[in-house]
Parts: C-alpha cells; structure tokens; sequence
C-alpha cells in the first residue's frame, strides 16, 4: 500500500509541476536524509559548517502532530533532490517547540529546545529558520511552503544573498529561465 502510495504521490507532484514526462522522482525519509544528527551544540555545529563550505544552519521548528511538518516531511523534505541541494549548503536541524533536550545555542548558553524556541519568538510550526555562520537568523519562512519548486527556491534565497535586497515573496515574483 505504501509503494501504491508513493508511486500515485510521484505522480501528482510530476502532473501538478508540469513535468509529465520528467524522471522519476526518488523520496526517502526525511528524518534519516534531510537532516542531520544533532549534537546538542549549535555553536559548534556552526564551526563544522563552516569548515565544510556550508552557507549555515537551518532549523526547523516543529512539534507533534503538525499536520504542515508532516505534509514537509512527507512530499518535500523526503526528495532526494531536495535533500542533496540543503545538504551541500546548510547543516539542517529539527528543534521541538516544547521539546525538553538540552542543547547549547549558538552563543554557547545551556538552553532547552524549548526555551531556544520561545526565546526565537516561534509562535507556529513548521518554521524555517535560517542562521548564517555567525549563528545570525537571516531568513525566517512560517508555515509550509506551497511545493518543492519552492521549497528549492528557498534555499536559493538564502544562498545568493537574495534575502539582503528583498522578501522572498518579492523573489519568488520575479522571472526565470524555463527548466530544461
């Protein structure tokens, strides 16, 4: 039933994109592919990020039973393209909004998830967070994206720069080049 499942998932997101006839899209799941093990240090994850070329951290700020985390998780975030492009540019986390695991932020301070979360100002799940290699939050995205094509222009944002000149709703506005 679940390769039934995944196998009518590929076809809608390859109909809805316009893509009838584009490769097979390969999901696995998130939780072991799109993000990372935590060590329970930001700012020493920051150092490893740094010295891996990455462009910085993005957590996502989640909690049980979210219906738009799981709908991520599910049709976005367990793409294996969508998983390649966060991985070759961000250290990707998950933090429970009430979560109660010790972590130490990104100025070192003992903190639980939850208190990282509150002192954030989360309000709502899913949300984005991107922290550049300073542990600075540069973009902050509420709520789940509308698909993967957005999801991946999100990480574009972050990773030109976009996000100093303009909101990412003014970025998703302008023109592209039509895929190949």
């Amino acid at each position: 039933m679940k390769t039934l499942r995944n196998l009518l998932l590929t076809l809608l997101l390859a109909f809805g994109s316009g893509m009838a006839g584009a490769q097979e899209v390969v999901t696995r799941d998130a939780m072991t592919h799109f993000f990372d093990a935590n060590t329970g240090d930001l700012r020493a994850e920051l150092a490893d990020a740094k010295a891996a070329g990455k462009k910085g951290i993005l957590l996502m700020y989640e909690q049980e039973g979210c219906p738009a985390c799981i709908y991520m998780k599910q049709n976005v975030l367990n793409r294996s393209d969508v998983q390649a492009l966060y991985k070759k540019h961000f250290v990707n986390f998950t933090i429970d909004l009430v979560g109660a695991i010790p972590l130490k932020d990104f100025r070192g301070r003992d903190i639980t998830e939850k208190a990282l979360a509150t002192e954030a100002k989360v309000r709502a799940t899913p949300t984005f967070a991107f922290h550049d290699l300073s542990g600075t939050e540069v973009v902050r995205i509420t709520g789940a994206v509308r698909d993967v094509n957005e999801f991946k222009l999100l990480a574009e944002f972050v990773v030109s720069g976009a996000y100093r000149t303009r909101s990412f709703a003014e970025y998703l506005k302008l023109p592209r080049k039509p895929a190949s």
